[in-house]
């Protein structure tokens, strides 16, 4: 499993699937608070992996 997010699409992802499931615990009982737990990971481990499908990578110098 290679690195294929990085930089700014990186910290995007972690800081939308925190604000989407912050949702859940300030009351509003959506699914977006689940979903949101895709993104965070996603961006938490770098790797997304409808990415290679499309073969896009947003992480120029990752080691992986």
């Amino acid at each position: 499993m290679k690195a294929n997010v990085g930089g700014i699409d990186r910290i995007l992802r972690i800081l939308l699937g925190v604000a989407m499931i912050s949702q859940v615990f300030v009351g509003l009982t959506t699914p977006w608070g689940l979903v949101g737990v895709v993104p965070l990971l996603t961006g938490l481990f770098k790797f997304c992996p409808f990415y290679p499908l499309i073969g896009l990578n947003t992480c120029s110098n990752c080691q992986g």
